[in-house]
Order: C-alpha cells, then structure tokens, then sequence
C-alpha cells in the first residue's frame, strides 16, 4: 500500500522545481527477519514522499525571522539521517544548518552508524557551528520491535529513560525538547487508543515540555491539542516535526520543522558526501535546537 502525495508542488522563491510525487516508495530497509510471514507494513519510508530541492540557506541570523506561518525557500535546512552518517565538515560544506540525531540505540540488525549519537559527533557538529536536536525511534513496522508507540504508557515511560540517557550522555542539555517517532500513517483510534498513552508515558519522565513528536499533519495537530508535547519559545509553535509522508498535502501551521524530503530509492534525497539524506525546513527560530538558552 503507498500514500500518495499531492502532486504539482513547486518550490516558491527561488527557481521553481515540480516536486517528484507520485512514485511509489520501495521498501527502504530489508524485510522483516524470517518466521513472521507476509508483507511486512510500510514505515513512511514506503511513503511517497515529495521532490527534491537543492538547500538554499541563509545565517543562522535569518532564523529571527522564521515565526510566520510557513516555510518558504529562504528558511534554514535541516538533514536526518537514513543511510549513513554523514560528516559534520560535509555538511556544513553543503550548506546545512545542522542535523537531526537519534538519541536511540540501533534496531539488531538494522546497524544503523548514526544510532545512538555520539558526543563525539555532537561535538563536531558543534564546532562546525551547526544546530543539533534529538530525535527517539527505536522500534519499526515488519520488524521484532515494532514501532514505539504500540506500548503504551509503560513503554513510553522506558522509552523516555532510554532517550534522555542518550541525549545526555551525547552532551544533550536538559532544557531541549526530544521529539519521539510516529512513523506510520496512523488513524485517530490509534492514536486514542494507544499512542497518546505512550506520550503520557514519556512525559512522565521528560515532562510534557520537553516531549515533542514527529509525525504526519494529523498527529501532530493530536499531539498539541491533547496537550502531550511542549510550546515551542516561538509564538504559536509547538514541538512538533511534521512530515510529508501521509499527510496529503496538509500543513500543520503550529509546527517548527517540516521534513520535506524522504530518502527513498526510488526518489532518492540529495546527495551529501556520497550519502543521502532527508531534508527538513526549520519553520520557527525555537526549532528545539540543543544550543538556545530557553
């Protein structure tokens, strides 16, 4: 089953790109390990995603200015990481203004070189002057540790230790929000029935204002309206990453990123020392950046 996205974007402010939609994503890590039988479900990995746009960044000074109600051209771009990791010299060579980190260990038998983040690689993103915020996905659709939020409060509760262990033994300060993975194109009975108790999980340990989500347009409006994640210092945001994939061309305006584009084979995001990477717009100067004094 893939999602499709809406079709005919074009990127305003620069010279204009139609978006790549409408390709089908493939299956972006290996099927689940044997024994579990049938097709495993798509992540929003398997989600068609939109197309490709080459950063076009300004100073970090411009992000003063980036509390209004989208994102446009102009705005600071973010990466995470899907393949590998990518040098923090690279990426400050390429124009970006700082990267997503996962502050989760890797799935066995994913080998993820990104997970957890290091301190070692915080502290060279650090030194290259780039923006670090951190981000929770442990588990996965298909695989033996499915995705997080399908365990509730008590593993929202573990979950959290886990991130906050991991966000500070990599220098992560106390006062940045951790945003936790929705990474399924979830309905509203899912996300009464169980997601929302793992973030009242989670919060119990981080405590609602430094708990944010990412997540397609719905889940993030849930999310903020049922008060489980945190205010953003910037008027009217919210911890909240907002993703392309299933959201069918809706935009959250409450959020502060925006990924807008999703690596996938078959539409691959751009290349950055060989690797590729996702693409994500800050949409508020408060974006849960390690580095601001709140």
């Amino acid at each position: 089953m893939a999602v499709s996205a809406k079709c005919g974007v074009v990127v305003t402010g620069w010279p204009r790109v139609p978006c790549r939609c409408c390709y089908h994503r493939a299956v972006h890590e290996s099927p689940a390990p044997g024994g579990r039988g049938g097709m495993r479900s798509f992540s929003r990995r398997d989600a068609l995603k939109y197309g490709l746009c080459a950063p076009v960044l300004l100073s970090l000074g411009t992000l003063a200015s980036l509390d209004g109600p989208t994102a446009s051209a102009a705005n600071l771009k973010l990466v995470d990481f899907t393949e590998r990791l990518v040098p923090a010299d690279q990426l400050k060579s390429a124009g970006y203004a700082g990267a997503l980190v996962y502050v989760s260990e890797s799935r066995p038998g994913a080998n993820f070189d990104f997970k957890p983040v290091t301190r070692e690689y915080a502290n060279a993103l650090r030194a290259q002057g780039l923006q670090i915020v951190s981000i929770y996905q442990y588990g996965k659709p298909g695989w033996p540790d499915p995705s997080d939020f399908t365990r509730g409060y008590d593993g929202g509760v573990a979950d959290a230790q886990s991130a906050l262990r991991l966000h500070a033994a990599a220098g992560g300060p106390d006062s940045a929000p951790i945003f936790f993975s929705v990474d399924e194109d979830i309905g509203l009975d899912t996300w009464k029935g169980v997601a929302v108790e793992w973030f009242r999980g989670i919060n119990s340990v981080l405590g609602a204002g430094r708990t944010g989500i990412y997540g397609h347009a719905r889940a993030c409006a849930w999310a903020i309206d049922d008060g489980v994640i945190g205010r953003s210092t910037s008027p009217g945001r919210w911890w909240a990453w907002q993703t392309s994939a299933w959201s069918h061309g809706e935009r959250e305006p409450r959020a502060v990123l925006y990924q807008a584009v999703v690596n996938t084979p078959s539409s691959p995001g751009p290349l950055v020392g060989g690797i590729h990477v996702d693409v994500d717009d800050v949409l508020a100067s408060d974006f849960g950046q390690w580095d601001l004094d709140r």
